[in-house]
């Protein structure tokens, strides 16, 4: 493969069309099926304060799993394996969500969009380990933030826009109901040319005592990514950052729906989010090329920390898609950058998995730390309001206390931008 190239090689293409694949569950079951569960309720922010901790704690599920997972993923044909299997179960997540219309059990809700989180992240250790397989360190950049922009334009625009579709002119259960099951078949069936064309080129050699080795070589990660304090410092940043990237990725109709935004309105607002989306991720990677992948992960952290600012006065339809359209700048530039910056710091490629497997314990962790946050300030806050003004109304004390919220996961972006602060100047010192 020749780096000055402009044209995408087989595999690359073949690469980007998992996000185009897996982002169908992004938009499909991370945000519409909130506004359906909030609905089963009569107590939002009790509802709200639910669904933030069951998300996090399918994420501390994967994050524990992360590190084994990524060291197997290293051996000679298991990287593959491993995310066929992880994608299965997610997309089986999806079409057993598609019942819950017709029959809602909230406690098979929480459990089936659990088990399709744990699929969803899981798959993606493996997915984001093959960026070095199928690419070279000048190409990353490009060919990650295009993965993000393909995800957007059509695994997240085009089954958002048959989900509308029947959304109007189908009874509201109905459409959720094949709107599900049309996620679980659309990741299955996209993710078939990357396990069609895709190799795992940087591998170890598979042997007896696999995964004897795989704990055993997790000491040797750790001690390199501690020796390596770049590398070091620029993951706890991450930690941070990004937490608060999935808290507002997975907490968006939770929040709108806590302040009696409108479900159309909501699902509109997102529905422009996938289109702007899609050209700035890519403009993210273009300006990276320009000014430096660092900086513009600066511009990433710096509107979203805008966004909590601005979330916290949210009250009007407009309000909320003037968020939405602050989200839809940054969101697939930063995690694209984040995902292609790291990838460049990788000292050896064949031990990839291993290293993306700390990359994404690090990212499921976090987002067990931000929806929790935003779920436990907004109870706060409204027993607080509550016990100060006992007359209130549950409209206004939804409205009350959800920006509580928002404005929680600030200190999260505070903290990222510091250790960002540290991995940069670390940066300068090596050039």
């Amino acid at each position: 493969m020749k780096s000055g190239s402009t044209k995408f090689t087989l595999e690359e293409k073949s690469w980007m069309m998992y996000d185009w694949a897996n982002s169908a569950h992004s938009i499909v079951v991370v945000t519409i099926l909130p506004i359906f569960f909030m609905s089963l309720f009569e107590d939002n922010t009790g509802a709200v304060a639910t669904w933030g901790s069951v998300t996090s704690a399918s994420k501390f599920i994967v994050a524990l799993m992360a590190p084994i997972l990524g060291s197997l993923g290293d051996f000679k044909d298991m990287k593959k394996r491993l995310l066929a299997l992880f994608m299965s179960i997610g997309a089986m997540a999806c079409l057993g969500l598609s019942g819950m219309p017709f029959a809602p059990k909230w406690q098979l809700i929480l459990a089936l969009y659990a088990l399709s989180n744990i699929g969803f992240a899981g798959a993606n250790i493996f997915y984001d380990g093959f960026l070095p397989d199928v690419t070279t360190h000048e190409r990353m950049d490009r060919v990650s933030a295009w993965g993000f922009g393909l995800g957007y334009i059509g695994g997240s625009t085009i089954p958002f826009v048959i989900f509308l579709i029947l959304y109007m002119t189908i009874p509201a259960g109905t459409a959720m109901a094949i709107s599900f099951g049309l996620t679980g078949i659309w990741w299955a069936l996209f993710s078939i040319p990357l396990l069609k064309n895709v190799k795992q080129s940087h591998y170890v050699e598979r042997q007896k005592g696999m995964l004897t080795d795989s704990f055993r070589q997790l000491g040797k990660t750790v001690r390199d990514i501690y020796n390596h304090k770049k590398m070091f410092f620029f993951l706890i940043a991450y930690f941070f950052y990004i937490d608060g990237v999935n808290t507002i990725i997975y907490m968006s109709t939770a929040y709108g729906s806590t302040l009696h935004i409108d479900a159309t309105q909501m699902m509109m607002a997102l529905l422009m989010v996938q289109i702007l989306a899609f050209p700035f991720a890519l403009l993210y990677g273009f300006l990276a090329g320009k000014f430096g992948t660092g900086r513009m992960i600066w511009v990433g952290i710096l509107v979203y920390t805008g966004i909590c600012i601005f979330g916290f006065f949210v009250r009007t339809t407009w309000h909320f898609w003037f968020l939405a359209a602050m989200v839809a700048t940054s969101q697939g530039g930063i995690q694209a950058l984040s995902r292609s910056l790291f990838g460049k710091m990788i000292p050896q490629k064949e031990r990839a998995n291993e290293f993306f497997g700390f990359f994404e314990i690090f990212g499921k962790f976090s987002a067990i730390m931000g929806p929790w946050l935003f779920g436990f300030a907004t109870l706060k806050a409204a027993q607080i309001i509550r016990n100060r003004q006992p007359g209130l109304s549950p409209f206004d004390l939804d409205r009350s206390a959800a920006p509580y919220g928002v404005l929680s996961v600030l200190v999260i972006f505070i903290l990222g931008s510091l250790f960002f602060a540290v991995y940069r100047r670390l940066e300068k010192r090596e050039d």
